[in-house]
């Protein structure tokens, strides 16, 4: 009898195990993670994702950051360009507007020039910091801190975004 019982072959063994050796018993192999082990894991985790998270915030503020410099140093190079060609009588200008563009509109469609098109800017950018291609517009007659536009020519533009840069500054005044 004790050899029968030393020697019996369970349904969940492999061939040729006894029971000492079947797995998911006292003897047998264990397989898989123990609740601790799982519970160290997950808070490993929680940790690492907790310290990368302002990591990947500040790399997508900086990020937008840099498009909107870029994006406001394209524009306002496109209205010097269109100043400097008003300047030298390439084209027509109103006489109030001392050679600086209408609009944005105006960069993008160009003027007439001995019979070419001259652009200055092929599209008008997004705001990255609203999402929308609106942006504030400034002419001469304005004043240099006003928030509205005189409509009478585009001598600076600023982006309408209420918020701080990573320089502490307002985005307004870049």
């Amino acid at each position: 009898m004790f050899f029968r019982h030393s020697h019996r072959v369970l349904a969940n063994a492999r061939p040729g195990e006894s029971e000492a050796q079947a797995p998911g018993t006292r003897g047998g192999r264990r397989r898989g993670f123990t609740i601790v082990e799982l519970i160290v894991a997950m808070t490993i985790l929680m940790v690492l994702t907790a310290a990368a998270t302002p990591v990947v915030h500040v790399v997508i503020q900086r990020n937008k950051e840099r498009e909107l410099r870029r994006d406001l140093w394209q524009m306002r190079d496109a209205i010097d360009r269109y100043k400097d060609a008003a300047d030298r009588g390439a084209f027509q200008v109103k006489v109030d507007s001392q050679g600086y563009p209408p609009d944005l509109e105006t960069l993008v469609k160009g003027v007439d020039t001995n019979g070419k098109k001259l652009r200055f800017l092929r599209h008008i950018p997004t705001d990255p910091m609203t999402g929308k291609d609106e942006w504030g517009l400034r002419s001469m007659q304005d004043d240099p801190d006003s928030d509205s536009w005189g409509e009478q020519n585009v001598f600076d533009v600023y982006t309408k975004s209420e918020g701080t840069g990573l320089d502490g500054t307002k985005y307004k005044t870049w």
